[in-house]
């Protein structure tokens, strides 16, 4: 319903530039960079319309593909993390049916990490700055917002 409210205001738009322009068919001089030409009135503003729709279309056409390059993206995104919390979720169902209590775990995308496990009890490097890489080096501001 919103093309076609879209489509019919085109169209009137479309009926009042020609109706304007019938009415002005006499010859103006046209001024180009590199010359001076006349021409009639009614075809500067018949291109210069045509000029200003294309243009505007481009940079729609362009925004569009823009967009639906961000979404595909984003879908993807969120197939992995669905995967993840699937994953997850069945690892959570074969323990509790086992009467298992798992160990904490750390998990950063791919990477699974036992608290148990050496490596985490371990001192991290520190860099240049004396800043563990652990860290994170973002103002808890924006958490708050939350």
């Amino acid at each position: 319903m919103k093309m076609q409210w879209l489509l019919l205001l085109g169209l009137v738009f479309a009926i009042i530039i020609a109706i304007f322009a019938v009415f002005n068919v006499d010859n103006v001089p046209v001024n180009y960079v590199f010359g001076e030409a006349e021409w009639p009135l009614i075809l500067v503003i018949l291109v210069s319309a045509l000029l200003g729709f294309l243009l505007s279309s481009i940079l729609a056409m362009t925004r569009n593909y823009q967009l639906k390059r961000k979404v595909k993206t984003l879908q993807k995104e969120v197939a992995v993390k669905e995967s993840l919390i699937a994953t997850q979720q069945n690892e959570i169902a074969e323990y509790q049916k086992a009467g298992v209590t798992p160990d904490a775990m750390v998990v950063t995308g791919e990477e699974r990490t036992h608290d148990a496990d050496e490596s985490l009890r371990t001192q991290p490097e520190r860099d240049e700055f004396g800043v563990n890489d652990t860290e994170d080096r973002r103002p808890d501001t924006n958490r708050d917002r939350l």
